[in-house]
């Protein structure tokens, strides 16, 4: 266990006063230690968790931990390997590639131009864009605002990685809105890529060099890089996936240590530490965490922070994110001044339960409701069978920035769908889900859109007698593609 300790260390230089100097101190020392001050507390006993992560670490190459309480850092610790063939160990200077917690990073940087009246967040965030612009076959681009690009409900869906390409030709590739903006929250990888894109253009520096100045630097955050660089490398963890063993490091996203990550959770509770600047304001802080939508799971989504109304008993602020070999953890608890940073080199293994047993450890409440949640188990809910709204044959096709990609679906009322693509052969839906506007599931062939996809996921709203949404290719990368059918029969098969 580490603790910091915030203490001067000056050498005394003036011999004549050596010997007076010395006795008050001794003094001073002892009255500290016979009556703590009010206001200290006990360090916890991170032992508990401390076994715990050194039991992962025996299958994972490591985890990174950093938590502070109400400005003051109560422990920071790296376990196991940053770099299992040089043996390097990892430590809480130990650089992390962070995935979707970049996302938090990036409406920091946002919401800075904003506060400089350079971006109005209720402004189409085409507006800001001087290439290629969001773009889509059935909605008004328009009302694709940058609030919304932030917060999920652009109209935007699952996109992951597409090449070498730039910014600029993603956007005109896969920028397309495949739902009404602002009907629903639809998480997306792409949105971030345009907010990217949004602050060079205002800022008139690279994303880049504005989170450098402008975001890590004022907030005292030096173990930090957007990308991987190498010549931090030596700082740098190495990423592994679980099953194929180490993985070149992604080109773009934030790379942090945990003890950066937790200063960077400290000034958004509020808490920061004296030598961070007030990048931004309060009410902008708050309007983060507060200005939200409804989310995946019962939850909501701010401006890039995931909020838990009652986690065990807390209101919970969450930025995270994962890869096949990385994991990153940013939790914290407003009302009790409680930042929890942690970080990890594998992926496929959740370490989410650490940040539980952290918090637990704090906070008694927390650690009796999270013991009771492990005990309690949700029964499957039954599949829905489809309306006959959708039963029949539809065709249509998928266009995509090569071309139009005929598309046929024949839907029986069993609920199984037949899919083919082109003149390639038919295949099924699997992992079929029907409500009364919408179809997903995934091809149980390989469909050919990109040389390299595995499988189309499909996810289809039902809208003015149409099935019109989305097509994305899952792969290394998922991209997605506009997708839209019309009925020809009501009675597939006959």
């Amino acid at each position: 266990m580490k603790a910091k300790h915030f203490t001067s260390n000056g050498l005394r230089r003036v011999a004549s006063f050596a010997l007076p100097i010395l006795l008050v101190a001794s003094v001073g020392a002892a009255a500290a230690l016979a009556e703590p001050s009010p206001g200290s507390q006990s360090k916890p006993d991170f032992s508990k968790v401390r076994k715990s992560i050194q039991e992962r670490v025996s299958r994972i190459p490591s985890i990174s931990v950093a938590v502070a309480r109400k400005g003051e850092i109560l422990w920071e610790e790296g376990f196991g390997w940053a770099d299992r063939t040089n043996r390097i160990p990892a430590t809480e200077h130990t650089m992390y590639y962070t995935a979707s917690v970049t996302k938090s990073f990036t409406a920091t940087a946002l919401m800075i131009l904003h506060e400089r009246k350079k971006v109005d967040l209720d402004r189409p965030v085409n507006d800001y864009l001087k290439g290629a612009k969001l773009s889509s076959p059935a909605w008004n681009p328009a009302e694709a605002t940058v609030r919304r690009v932030v917060n999920h409900t652009a109209g935007l869906t699952t996109f992951n990685g597409a090449g070498s390409l730039s910014r600029e030709d993603i956007i005109g590739r896969y920028g397309v809105l495949f739902w009404p903006p602002g009907e629903h929250f639809d998480y997306s990888n792409l949105g971030p890529l345009i907010l990217e894109e949004v602050i060079a253009e205002v800022s008139g520096q690279s994303y880049t060099e504005f989170m450098r100045s402008e975001v890590f630097r004022p907030l005292g955050i030096t173990r930090a890089s957007v990308g991987f660089e190498p010549a931090m490398g030596k700082y740098t963890a190495r990423s592994y996936n679980p099953v194929t063993g180490l993985v070149p490091p992604p080109r773009g996203g934030v790379y942090c240590s945990a003890h950066d990550l937790l200063r960077f959770g400290m000034f958004h509770l509020k808490t920061r530490a004296v030598d961070q600047k007030a990048i931004l304001s309060d009410r902008s802080i708050d309007a983060m965490q507060n200005e939200t939508v409804e989310a995946d799971g019962g939850n909501r989504y701010g401006l890039a922070w995931w909020i838990e109304e009652d986690r065990f008993g807390f209101r919970s602020v969450l930025a995270q994110g994962g890869t096949d070999a990385a994991q990153a953890w940013l939790r914290l608890i407003p009302s009790e001044g409680i930042t929890v940073a942690l970080l990890c080199n594998s992926g496929n293994s959740s370490v989410k339960s650490v940040v539980d047993e952290i918090l637990s450890t704090l906070l008694p409440v927390y650690a009796e409701k999270c013991a009771q949640a492990a005990t309690v188990t949700e029964a499957p809910k039954p599949g829905q069978l489809p309306s006959q709204a959708f039963v029949g044959s539809w065709k249509g096709m998928i266009k995509t920035f090569r071309g139009d990609i005929p598309l046929t679906f024949s839907i029986r009322e069993s609920g199984e769908v037949q899919v083919q693509l082109g003149s390639q052969p038919v295949t099924v839906l699997d992992k079929t889900k029907f409500n009364e506007k919408r179809l997903a599931g995934i091809t149980s062939g390989k469909p050919v859109i990109e040389e390299d996809a595995q499988h189309v996921e499909f996810c289809l709203y039902l809208r003015d007698g149409a099935l019109k949404g989305a097509a994305v290719t899952l792969s290394y990368s998922s991209l997605p593609y506009w997708a839209e059918l019309k009925r020809e029969s009501h009675l597939p098969g006959r």
